[in-house]
């Protein structure tokens, strides 16, 4: 066959493609704060296993230090989406700005505040921590938030704190074991990683379970999802439905396999310890949902916790509604 002819066969299936709509779609791109952490464990599941493709979607995965930087990239338009907790669509939403989360894919947040190691003798207690430093991922990410929530409904003065971004992972380890910074609110694998390492640590709160998450919140509260602007999702319906279809189709494959199966698929920078990473996991599986739905009642969790500790959300009269959908959800193969 001549050069000649196969250049035109090569043209016609352009065209073909561009008429039946089957053209490459854009990249979307997915920021994500502290990658390594199993709170985003769907997420880059999903990249590992290849969902996203199947689902019909070119992803681009973008690690950031926390969610408060995911949240700034989507905002800034540097990336689409951003896989990290619902509470920053509540938190917008009171200052007139539009997210919405189309996925939810962690039943609760897996929050721990924990004492560093060297400071274990002075502090016995959550109001110890006034006048003290306490790690987050990043200033203004929902380890943030959660640490003022915790400070404020235990009469601290979450003024007198000092916050410092650690990170979730090596870093926010290394900052707790050398003690330049008296406890912090972490994450897994990271609290089984220091637990395994001192077996006198101390946990002063802890949502790593439904149980736990009830005590502190007085229900369940939603954690992380896959959230966008309004307008972007309503212009890109096909993209987040495909991308609420890989996630949808991870969580059953996390529920239908092992911590050592799921260990397998991970990123090996994540698993170096893998002992330690099935540990955790395992501590941490009961906290993916199995539906990938918001629950209308957690959402008024998410609300009513943001409400307490921060005056300007509780005069905001935000419309809960407007801040998730379930429709992708609710259309995603079953």
């Amino acid at each position: 066959m001549s050069s000649r002819i196969i250049g035109r066969i090569a043209v016609a299936a352009v065209a073909l493609a561009l008429s039946s709509g089957m053209a490459m779609a854009d990249k979307v791109t997915i920021a994500i704060g502290g990658a390594s952490c199993l709170c985003y464990l769907p997420t880059m599941l999903a990249q590992q296993l290849g969902e996203f493709k199947k689902a019909g979607v070119d992803v681009d995965v973008v690690q950031f230090k926390g969610g408060s930087e995911s949240l700034q990239a989507v905002m800034g338009g540097s990336a689409d989406v951003a896989s990290g907790y619902f509470d920053h669509c509540v938190n917008l939403a009171a200052k007139g700005q539009h997210l919405q989360s189309f996925v939810v894919y962690d039943r609760f947040p897996g929050f721990a505040l924990v004492v560093s190691p060297k400071h274990t003798s002075e502090i016995k207690s959550i109001k110890d921590l006034a006048n003290k430093k306490v790690g987050v991922s990043a200033p203004g990410s929902s380890t943030d938030f959660f640490l003022k929530y915790t400070l404020s409904k235990n009469g601290v003065d979450a003024n007198s704190v000092g916050v410092i971004g650690v990170g979730l992972g090596a870093t926010a380890i290394a900052a707790m074991e050398q003690g330049q910074i008296d406890a912090a609110i972490m994450l897994d694998p990271a609290v089984t990683v220091l637990q395994g390492k001192f077996k006198d640590i101390k946990i002063l709160s802890d949502t790593r379970s439904q149980k736990d998450t009830v005590a502190v919140f007085g229900g369940e509260y939603p954690g992380g999802a896959l959230y966008a602007r309004a307008d972007w999702i309503k212009a890109h319906e096909k993209d987040v439905q495909g991308m609420t279809n890989a996630i949808m189709a991870t969580l059953k494959w996390i529920h239908t396999h092992s911590a050592e199966e799921i260990t397998e698929k991970m990123p090996p920078e994540f698993t170096k310890d893998k002992a330690l990473y099935i540990a955790a996991l395992k501590n941490t599986m009961s906290m993916y949902s199995e539906t990938g739905l918001m629950d209308p009642k957690g959402a008024q969790a998410v609300l009513a916790v943001f409400s307490q500790s921060n005056p300007a959300i509780a005069k905001a009269h935000i419309e809960l509604s407007k801040t998730y959908t379930n429709a992708f959800v609710e259309k995603a193969p079953k």
